[in-house]
C-alpha cells in the first residue's frame, strides 16, 4: 500500500514538473531585407516640345525636330505660340520631320500675308490673316486639333483683358491664325467672344501650358531675336521690333521652368519677315538640337531612375 502510494505522489510531482518547465526556445533565423525588383518595362515621362515665336526664326523649329526625331526623342505633345504653332501643328498632325522640312522650304512670305495698307487703316493690321488660314487648311489635312495625332495646343492672348488663351479644341486653322497674329502686322482674330492677338505678348515659350496638361519633361525652344534694330523706318518696322521687344521680356521668366531649353544660335539678326534664311535657321536648330542631347537624355534617365530604384521589403 505504502509502495502505491509513493508511486503516485511521485507520478503527480513529474507531471507538475513537466507544467511548471519554460518550453525550449528556438532561435529563429532573422529575415533579410529584400529589394523589390520592378516589373515590366521602366515607365517613360511624357515629354512636351514647346515651341515659341519668332515668325521666319521659326524654320528653327523645323530643324530641332528633324534632330530629335534622327535621335528617337518621342514627343508626346506639342505646344506653339506664334511661328511654334504653326510648325508645330503640321508636326502634330502626322507628318514626319522629313515632310515638314519640305513643306517648310516651299512656303513663302507671299503665301501667308495678304498686305495691304487699306488693311491697317480700317482692320487694326496690315494684313488679314485670311491667307495665312488658307493655307493651313490647304497644307495641315487634320482639320479640328482634337484629331491631331500628338495632342496639341495653340497660345494666344486675348487683347482686351491681357489673359493667356489655350486653344486646344476646334478649327486647326483659326487657332494658328489667332495665335501668329502679330498685333500691327496681322488683324486680330474674333474667337468666342473674344478678341485674339499673338500669343507672344503674354507668353513666347509657354511652358506652363504644356506643365498643366500633365506633361513630366519640357523641351522648350527660344528663338527669341537681337533687340538691337538701328533700321525701323516705317510703321510696319515699329509692329515688329515692339513685338521682338515683347516676345523678348516675357520669355525670360518663362524659360527658367524648362527641363531642357534649345536656343538656336546665330540667327537673332533674321528679321521677322525674311523668308530668304529658311536654311540658316533649320540647320541652326539640328545644331542647338544635337549640342543638347545629353542634356535631354540626362533629364529623362534622372525622371526613370526616380522612379524605378528598388524598394525594401519590411519584415
Amino acid at each position: 500500500m505504502r509502495l502505491v502510494k509513493a508511486l503516485a505522489l511521485t507520478g503527480l510531482a513529474l507531471l507538475f514538473a513537466c507544467q511548471t518547465t519554460p518550453p525550449a526556445v528556438i532561435p529563429q533565423t532573422p529575415i533579410l531585407q529584400v529589394p523589390q525588383i520592378p516589373s515590366g518595362p521602366p515607365p517613360k515621362p511624357k515629354i512636351a516640345l514647346v515651341l515659341g515665336g519668332g515668325a521666319a526664326r521659326g524654320f528653327a523649329h523645323v530643324g530641332v525636330i528633324r534632330a530629335l526625331e534622327q535621335e528617337k526623342i518621342p514627343i508626346d505633345m506639342v505646344i506653339g505660340t506664334s511661328v511654334g504653332s504653326l510648325i508645330g501643328a503640321i508636326y502634330a498632325s502626322d507628318v514626319n520631320s522629313f515632310d515638314l522640312e519640305w513643306t517648310a522650304f516651299q512656303l513663302e512670305k507671299e503665301d501667308i500675308f495678304d498686305f495691304g495698307v487699306l488693311n491697317a487703316v480700317t482692320g487694326m493690321g496690315f494684313a488679314k490673316g485670311d491667307k495665312l488660314e488658307a493655307w493651313v487648311k490647304g497644307h495641315i489635312k487634320t482639320a479640328n486639333i482634337e484629331q491631331m495625332k500628338i495632342p496639341f495646343a495653340a497660345v494666344a492672348a486675348d487683347l482686351n483683358w491681357g489673359y493667356k488663351v489655350v486653344l486646344d479644341k476646334g478649327s486647326v486653322a483659326r487657332a494658328i491664325r489667332a495665335s501668329a497674329a502679330i498685333p500691327g502686322v496681322f488683324q486680330p482674330v474674333q474667337h468666342q467672344g473674344k478678341i485674339l492677338v499673338d500669343g507672344g505678348v503674354v507668353d513666347n515659350i509657354p511652358i506652363s501650358v504644356a506643365k498643366a496638361k500633365g506633361a513630366d519633361l519640357v523641351i522648350a525652344v527660344d528663338i527669341s531675336s537681337n533687340l538691337g534694330n538701328p533700321n525701323i523706318t516705317n510703321l510696319l518696322g515699329v509692329s515688329l521690333q515692339a513685338t521682338n521687344i515683347m516676345f523678348a521680356l516675357n520669355v525670360e521668366q518663362s524659360k527658367k521652368a524648362a527641363d531642357v531649353l534649345i536656343a538656336p544660335a546665330g540667327i537673332g539678326d533674321v528679321g521677322m519677315l525674311d523668308f530668304t534664311q529658311k536654311k540658316r535657321c533649320m540647320q541652326a536648330g539640328i545644331d542647338a538640337t544635337k549640342e543638347s542631347m545629353p542634356r535631354i537624355r540626362q533629364a529623362i534617365d534622372t525622371w526613370v531612375a526616380a522612379r524605378t530604384r528598388p524598394a525594401s521589403t519590411t519584415p
